[in-house]
């Protein structure tokens, strides 16, 4: 698979636990050049490394509920680029978030239904009104409406954005 350039092979999540170190996986190659260079993308080694992040991020917070908003922006902010989360509310206006991918720069967004489940990575804004995203539990690129998310009409499964992890001003 290749988003914005980079080549990450076929990188997806390894169980149920890992799409927020995937997402900051992803994140992270698109941010550094030397990271994603460094990466060993055969399957052993892309688990080995989602893994070994989803370690870093839970120090505290029980790996099996997954990985805090907090944990999220600490990974990525590795990279070179400062990161912060923050949360969505309905109708957000979603102006930083256009901006930052509008310059190359993803976001991961924490989603839904009823409690927060799984994180995304939105990667490119090719239409005013769509966003690409890459969803790591198929390891596949797809659209979003800007309404849709706005409005916490995603999809059927997870509908609802909680959270997003955004570059710091």
């Amino acid at each position: 698979m290749r988003i914005l350039g980079v080549d990450l092979g076929e990188v997806r999540q390894t169980d149920g636990f890992t799409c927020g170190p995937t997402t900051a996986l992803v994140a992270a190659a698109l941010l550094d050049e030397a990271y994603a260079a460094a990466l060993d993308r055969t399957p052993e080694g892309l688990a080995r490394e989602q893994h070994r992040l989803h370690r870093a991020a839970n120090t505290v917070w029980p790996r099996r509920l997954g990985t805090t908003p907090a944990g999220v922006a600490a990974l990525i902010s590795a990279h070179g680029v400062p990161y912060r989360w923050r949360r969505f509310r309905r109708g957000d206006a979603l102006d930083d978030v256009a901006e930052a991918v509008g310059r190359r720069l993803p976001v991961a967004l924490l989603v839904g239904r009823v409690i927060p489940r799984h994180w995304l990575l939105l990667v490119e804004h090719p239409q005013p009104d769509t966003y690409h995203l890459f969803d790591p539990s198929s390891g596949r690129l797809r659209e979003v409406g800007v309404d849709a998310l706005r409005s916490h009409r995603m999809s059927p499964g997870f509908p609802r954005a909680y959270a997003l992890v955004v570059p710091r001003g």
